[in-house]
């Protein structure tokens, strides 16, 4: 009785609208994924390659995948606890050893990157499994349906890692299907069955503020890369014009996730009755191309910043224009998931930047550049501007 009170203890206690604040150990955590992010982005500026692409994604996908499924555990467990605080610890540990081997994943350092990948899943979970008293026992048997599934999808991320080439990304993309196909499967198991969403309740708050922290820890190592490098180039009219591009690009991000969005997502989920089943949706899945397109974004600024001048060429057109697209993407199917509605102004945001697609080729990097980061600014301004002057309206009727 004394061990489940004191594991019971380890939760945190969610009441209805008094969201939890995000814990200092928590940011800390975060702070590795600063690293993995910039691993992310200079492995497919230095891989840009339709083979390196698919490797990079699939990278990506695992950095989200480790990251996310963390921030739900803490959004049940209580890091102001020394036993969690030792598993954020840990898994901080094991963050640097993942993102330390993402440029040579697919080369030498494979086995460590799936070991570090699968150390992580699987023994976050066992702890989990292990924090939860006997009595709560839909929570426990959703985190033996989660460790059962991990432990599935470890095996193929173990025997990638000792395979080579080709072998080992189909193992891993095997192994990465498992784990993605999991959750819209409810982690069926024989025997337990399907999770229930009411045992999937989260603090709304909590989650949307770690997800938007996410989002600034892509946007931020963005802006550091492109200071870095900017200090480091002749400081010329192109080059300052292309610096100021990519700034005013990452604040139209900012301005289109964090302005309306991030609130009424936290709003929406905190009051939801179904919390987990939206926090799945809007903020597990929808986010992904929300930061892929910050990603994709920071490879473009860093070409653009290097070779303003002369032709775009197809890493140049793809990013430039594809991190935009798929940030948009990511944003307005998000705000839908949340609000009911399609956003106009990120709809023709997404069809101005399709049809820049046509003329790409003969613009330079640097002015391919100002014209999405323009498209960005109309986008932010439009949606801004138009909630503003009929919130209501805009809310029932999706007028923005």
């Amino acid at each position: 009785m004394a061990a489940d009170d004191a594991r019971g203890a380890m939760f945190r206690v969610i009441l209805p609208n008094q969201p939890s604040r995000v814990t200092n150990a928590e940011l800390f955590f975060d702070l590795v994924f600063v690293f993995a992010v910039t691993q992310v982005s200079h492995t497919l500026l230095h891989h840009f390659t339709p083979l390196g692409a698919v490797e990079v994604t699939l990278l990506f996908l695992a950095v989200w995948w480790v990251w996310v499924y963390t921030a739900w555990v803490t959004n049940w467990l209580n890091p102001e606890l020394t036993p969690v605080r030792i598993l954020i610890f840990l898994m901080m540990l094991g963050g640097l050893v993942l993102s330390t081997t993402i440029p040579t994943a697919f080369d030498g350092r494979g086995l460590w990157f799936a070991v570090a990948y699968a150390t992580m899943q699987v023994g976050r979970t066992a702890f989990w499994l292990f924090a939860t008293p006997r009595h709560r026992t839909a929570v426990r048997h959703n985190a033996i349906r989660i460790l059962i599934w991990l432990c599935g999808s470890a095996v193929f991320w173990i025997l990638g890692g000792l395979a080579h080439g080709e072998e080992r990304l189909w193992f891993w993309i095997v192994a990465l299907a498992i784990e993605y196909v999991s959750p819209a499967v409810r982690f069926w198991v024989p025997k337990l069955g399907f999770s229930s969403v009411e045992a999937w309740a989260v603090d709304g708050g909590h989650m949307a503020e770690r997800c938007a922290g996410f989002i600034i820890i892509a946007l931020g190592e963005a802006v550091v890369v492109n200071g870095a490098t900017f200090a480091e180039l002749q400081w010329t009219a192109d080059n300052i014009l292309a610096f100021v591009s990519a700034l005013v690009g990452s604040i139209a991000m900012w301005w289109v996730y964090f302005h309306k969005g991030a609130e009424a997502g936290s709003e929406r989920l905190s009051k939801s009755a179904e919390s987990g089943r939206l926090a799945r949706l809007a903020y597990t899945y929808l986010h992904l191309p929300i930061v892929a397109g910050i990603i994709l974004t920071a490879v473009s600024d860093e070409l653009v910043l290097k070779h303003p001048t002369g032709h775009s060429d197809i890493r140049t057109i793809v990013s430039t224009i594809g991190g935009p697209l798929v940030f948009l993407v990511g944003t307005i199917l998000f705000k839908h998931s949340i609000r009911g509605f399609l956003q106009l102004s990120h709809g023709i945001g997404i069809i101005l930047l399709l049809a820049l697609w046509w003329f790409a080729a003969d613009l330079s990097p640097l002015w391919l550049s100002v014209a999405t980061s323009v498209i960005m600014i109309v986008v932010a301004v439009w949606e801004s501007m138009s909630l503003r002057s009929k919130p209501e309206e805009a809310e029932d009727s999706g007028a923005a």
